[in-house]
């Protein structure tokens, strides 16, 4: 008889993992969702489309799940702000307009021989001055050829190693499953490949420093600029993408420039979250009551009602960044909840959520005295007392 030899266990295969989907059932999704969102917005109603600044403002508030599903359906929030009965004077004024664009006009003159003073000074290491700046010609027709004309232009001035300025190029990144174009004030190229994102603004640098919240503002969209230009980067040998951006502004309070360096990878990070979660808005759309659609000519109950169906994460600083800012903030008063105070009040609050919970805790009505919340909010009221009724400061 042959020897008895064990029987070995067959060693477990590992999983492959999920399979992704072929490209045409991609494409079909792809189109699938595209209806829908045409749908939501309203067949007659083109898509208004996506540019830094509203990509910027959903990084700034990425919990917005009404924002999100609104930008990413192209839908027109003035014109639904105001067909709410809440519309919101947004935008730049005329007059910061023209001073903008003045100011930008002379930051450039010369063939930006100013404004790459400006980045060697700040960026441009131990090389020598720029000379012999190449200033390339991004003229195309549409919006769709000027993104080919100026990923061309990257490419050509890279592979020159010089120095080299691009005056408005046109980006395109892909935001929904649909391209959208967006527009930076400049983009430098390096002798070793770097780009750099240059952003101009007419808010003053006093003493070196500017306003933090507008500083923080143009950080979010030159962070938007640069996630465009590494699609480009992927495809160009020898490129890399800066992630310190130039910002220009007026020195003091004349009209002379100058510049400072805004780190943006944190920026950079936030914004790509955001726009991977912008991808999957079919999720959002999915979870609408049937027959939800945000048209300005519907109906105002209708429309509030399919508003009301989308979660939204307000915050006083939607106001200066959401046409819808002036309605979320009446619902947010009309609930009681403690987001219209702000974000910071919000989370010193904890597990307080509307104004009046926080006033019951503090009158000793409602809550746990063990909480840290509950008791700093009932001492705040013993001392409100105290001083009220005019009695000796509580030790």
């Amino acid at each position: 008889m042959p020897p008895h030899r064990p029987t070995q266990t067959p060693r477990p295969v590992a999983s492959p993992g999920p399979t992704p989907p072929p490209p045409q059932q991609r494409e079909r999704r792809a189109t699938t969702l595209r209806q829908r969102l045409a749908e939501l917005r309203g067949p007659a109603v083109p898509p208004r489309p996506l540019d830094a600044r509203a990509l910027a403002a959903l990084a700034a508030n990425p919990g917005c799940r009404r924002r999100a599903l609104l930008d990413g359906a192209g839908v027109d929030k003035a014109a639904l702000a105001a067909a709410l009965g809440s519309p919101a004077p947004y935008g730049q004024s005329q007059f910061a307009f023209v001073r903008g664009n003045a100011f930008e006009a002379r930051v450039k003159a010369d063939g930006g021989t100013e404004l790459m003073r400006l980045l060697h000074e700040h960026l441009g290491g131990a090389g020598e001055a720029p000379h012999g700046i190449a200033v390339p010609d991004l003229t195309a027709a549409g919006p769709e050829g000027r993104a080919a004309r100026t990923a061309l232009a990257l490419r050509e001035a890279t592979e020159a190693g010089g120095w080299a300025l691009l005056d408005h190029p046109m980006l395109a990144l892909e935001v929904a499953g649909s391209p959208a174009y967006l527009e930076p004030d400049a983009v430098a190229v390096h002798p070793d490949g770097t780009w750099t994102v240059v952003e101009i603004k007419s808010f003053p640098m006093v003493d070196g420093s500017a306003d933090a919240a507008k500083v923080g503002a143009a950080a979010r969209q030159s962070a938007v600029y640069v996630l465009a230009l590494e699609r480009i980067a992927e495809r160009t040998e020898g490129a890399e993408v800066g992630h310190r951006v130039l910002l220009v502004c007026p020195k003091d309070f004349s009209n002379l420039p100058t510049a400072s360096v805004v780190d943006v990878r944190k920026q950079r990070a936030v914004t790509r979250r955001q726009l991977t979660r912008l991808t999957r808005i079919e999720d959002i759309a999915a979870a609408l009551p049937p027959g939800a659609g945000f048209d300005p000519e519907r109906p105002r109950q209708q429309l509030e009602a399919a508003v009301e169906s989308v979660g939204a994460a307000y915050a006083p600083e939607c106001l200066a960044a959401c046409e819808l800012a002036f309605h979320c903030r009446a619902k947010a008063r009309a609930a009681g909840a403690v987001e219209a105070l702000g974000r910071s009040v919000r989370g010193e609050l904890g597990g307080l959520t509307t104004v009046g919970e926080v006033l019951a805790a503090a009158a000793g009505k409602e809550g746990d005295p063990a909480d840290p919340t509950v008791a700093a909010l009932r001492r705040a009221a013993a001392l409100r007392a105290e001083a009220l009724a005019g009695g000796p400061a509580c030790r």
